[in-house]
């Protein structure tokens, strides 16, 4: 797929006229949120179990996962898969493996952290890799999850930090055309 790169006009003009869902304070409170979840629920398995193993899926679920991972303070390691389906467009098509972790899951309690909880098709995949390489234990954690009934596989996430309305969503690591990603805030895009 050729990638036909925006101009900084474009990128500018689908910012200006995005409606803000979740403000950067809004941003800080969900991570919060979500460390403190994972926190209480995975602190009594850890002498039992050992340490976790986040997983962070690239590209926008880098920007969570960093968020998230500083504010745990148990032991821990980390790494990442990198599956994806949308390859810098805005409709999702085949899933393609670009990367799987280095460290072993077998016996692991894993953790895969996304930017957003869509359809769920992408996640399912990355949960199944995990599962058939040993896993003992797979949670997930997503920054957003969407408002809608096209979960064909993964309803919600086990720690999800905000709800976003059925549109087209940019911000904390999702993008528009590959771009806008670093925005603080969650913007839905005009018109999608």
């Amino acid at each position: 797929m050729k990638n036909h790169p925006l101009s900084p006009e474009q990128i500018e003009k689908v910012l200006t006229e995005a409606e803000l869902l979740h403000s950067p304070n809004e941003i800080q409170v969900a991570y919060d949120r979500i460390a403190t979840a994972i926190t209480e629920t995975l602190i009594k398995n850890i002498p039992r179990y050992g340490s976790p193993l986040i997983l962070a899926v690239p590209i926008g679920g880098i920007f969570p996962a960093a968020e998230i991972i500083s504010r745990l303070r148990f032991p821990l390691e980390v790494d990442y898969i990198h599956a994806t389906r949308y390859q810098g467009g805005t409709t999702g098509k085949a899933l393609t493996f670009l990367a799987r972790p280095i460290i072993p899951l077998e016996n692991r309690t894993v953790i895969v952290i996304d930017d957003i909880l869509d359809e769920g098709i992408t996640l399912a995949a990355i949960l199944d890799f995990c599962r058939d390489n040993g896993a003992r234990e797979v949670l997930t954690a997503v920054l957003a999850e969407k408002q809608h009934n096209r979960k064909p596989t993964i309803q919600h996430a086990d720690f999800t930090g905000l709800s976003v309305e059925d549109r087209y969503v940019f911000g904390c690591g999702m993008d528009y055309k590959s771009h806008l990603r670093n925005e603080q805030g969650i913007y839905a895009v005009k018109g999608l």
